[in-house]
């Protein structure tokens, strides 16, 4: 379920590339605050991200050992979004 949407893979796709706030992504994919937070939630459940606080900002990261083991072409994909 994790990879069935596009606005999942574009995140994924730019986290690959590291750690990013919230609101960067937001920018980059073109969505709104609650809409990126409904998509990073199913991420999260799922394993597949990690997200600290830094104050009232929120980071995301992938967990890479999951993300290769489930989805090896995220891994290697080079065209990010």
């Amino acid at each position: 379920m994790a990879f069935c949407d596009v606005t999942r893979l574009k995140a994924l796709e730019l986290l690959r590339n590291g750690e990013k706030c919230a609101t960067e992504l937001q920018e980059k994919i073109g969505i709104g605050q609650s809409n990126l937070s409904h998509h990073m939630k199913i991420l999260l459940d799922s394993g597949i991200l990690t997200a600290r606080k830094v104050g009232k900002w929120t980071h995301y990261s992938l967990c890479e050992m999951l993300l290769s083991i489930r989805n090896p072409y995220l891994m290697a994909n080079k065209n990010p979004y």
